[in-house]
């Protein structure tokens, strides 16, 4: 009698797990002292990129492991 209501209890906790997508925390993020923040004028173009600042191109997307959005290196 015991065991039913364990195997149960134990299908109940892995249906309610189940299923559960977290995403990762975006780090906070702080212009550079001596320039102004802009905001993005366009959505993300992908998961993973951050808006980001360049010291020659200004802000972009940026992703770690693509680069730049639209070709800045």
């Amino acid at each position: 009698m015991r065991l039913p209501v364990l195997a149960l209890s134990a299908a109940a906790l892995a249906a309610i797990l189940t299923g559960c997508v977290v995403a990762p925390a975006q780090p906070v993020y702080a212009a550079p002292p001596g320039v102004a923040y802009v905001a993005p004028t366009y959505v993300s173009p992908g998961v993973g990129f951050v808006w980001n600042y360049h010291p020659r191109y200004g802000y972009g997307w940026h992703h770690p492991r693509y680069g730049w959005h639209r070709g800045w290196r």
